[in-house]
């Protein structure tokens, strides 16, 4: 009788998950992903129903045996077990149901990026309380551990002593780790420079951070690197970036042709976002002038090509147009030492003249030689640093001086 019993439980418990998965899919037929992630929580839903049929039916059939309580327990431990699964597979559906909603393959994924970081992390810890909570209850359910119960309270404040002690290291990590989804420092996805190192932020998980490099290497780091140490973030609020390519030239480099040249390459080339394109001369000293190029791009992977690019093409350029503006080293040989006079240079400079000279020709448009003033766009990039303003300041010396 009661092999007959289990079977039929086993049985209805099959048949009423098939039932209850049929009725939430009808429920919700428009929304595929659900459906589509629902087989997760299959095996563990068949799983928990047959083992609380299977208990029921012993109860009522085999109560009375001396072999019931040791499988009622077994049968127990099986259920709280199955119960954690199935609880861990919800999480599942519902995280991949929210990732569903918010794509991160569009152009402004800020937002889904920061969603994808923190329910990743709240479903690692939710998973962990679950695996907890299910051991726990699991070890209840052994009398001689629940007759310890009451000694394990009364040194409860020792035993959290030395554990946090001992876990310090740990927990600090775990802090960290959640610090780091909740307050938005940094999200998967984001493009950061750490050590130096220059990668994307591959997985955050509750102790560590894993980056991968631009080299396909993984920078593996605690948590507590990036609450503790400066680094920095790419793509924190934009993914659009702007980088140099410098040069030190001779003083007799083509700037303005250096300049028209540039414009042909930002305008041939897809990599460029058409917001900065700059030429100027930011350094005169040590026998060179040092032409510095600023471009801008739409992230740090087009940016490292066309960075690239510009400095492969004005090599080329400078090469075979205007060779004398590669670097040249001069030396003029010193005076006698009976006072004759100084022999005339060796590497005389031809071609710098006055600066009126024919060749020489004022800037065509400003907005290519000014990077903070000459344009609208130059001037609005001006006004990020231009402090926070004349009130600020008031405000700023009236607090000082109240407070002396």
């Amino acid at each position: 009788m009661p092999f007959i019993a289990t079977a039929l439980a086993v049985v209805a418990g099959l048949a009423l998950s098939w039932l209850l998965r049929k009725i939430v899919l009808k429920l919700n037929r428009n929304r595929p992903e659900l459906q589509a992630t629902s087989r997760v929580a299959r095996q563990p839903l068949r799983l928990a129903l047959c083992l609380v049929g299977v208990r029921t039916a012993l109860g009522l059939t085999a109560g009375s045996e001396s072999w019931h309580a040791g499988v009622d327990h077994l049968l127990l431990i099986a259920l709280i077990g199955a119960v954690a699964w199935l609880a861990i597979a919800v999480l599942l559906i519902v995280e991949a149901v929210v990732l569903t909603r918010h794509s991160v393959d569009v152009a402004d994924n800020r937002r889904a990026r920061r969603l994808r970081t923190q329910m990743i992390l709240a479903r690692r810890i939710a998973v962990a309380l679950v695996v907890v909570l299910a051991v726990g209850t699991a070890m209840l359910t052994f009398p001689a551990i629940q007759a310890l119960g009451a000694g394990l309270l009364a040194s409860a404040g020792v035993i959290s002593i030395v554990a946090g002690l001992a876990a310090q290291t740990s927990l600090v990590n775990v802090f960290a780790g959640m610090q780091l989804a909740f307050t938005d420092a940094i999200r998967v996805d984001d493009v950061v420079v750490v050590q130096k190192e220059w990668g994307r932020i591959e997985e955050i998980t509750l102790t560590y951070v894993v980056v991968h490099l631009w080299d396909d290497r993984r920078l593996i780091l605690p948590s507590t690197y990036f609450t503790t140490t400066p680094f920095e973030n790419w793509t924190r609020r934009q993914s659009e970036v702007m980088g140099t390519v410098e040069f030190d030239l001779d003083w007799r480099a083509p700037v303005e042709d250096m300049r028209t040249e540039l414009r042909r390459v930002l305008a041939g080339t897809e990599l460029w976002d058409q917001r900065v394109g700059v030429l100027q001369i930011t350094d005169a000293t040590g026998g060179f002038v040092r032409v510095r190029i600023l471009v801008s791009a739409a992230d740090s992977a087009a940016l490292f090509d066309l960075r690239c690019l510009v400095r492969e093409t004005m090599v080329t350029f400078l090469q075979l147009s205007h060779p004398q503006a590669l670097p040249h080293q001069r030396w003029e040989q010193a005076a006698d030492d009976d006072g004759g006079t100084a022999t005339r240079r060796r590497a005389p400079l031809r071609g710098l003249g006055s600066a009126g000279a024919a060749g020489a020709r004022p800037p065509a448009d400003p907005h290519e030689s000014q990077l903070f003033t000459g344009s609208i766009e130059a001037v609005e990039r001006s006004r990020a640093f231009t402090g926070p303003g004349e009130d600020v300041f008031e405000e700023r010396d009236r607090n000082l001086a109240a407070h002396n």
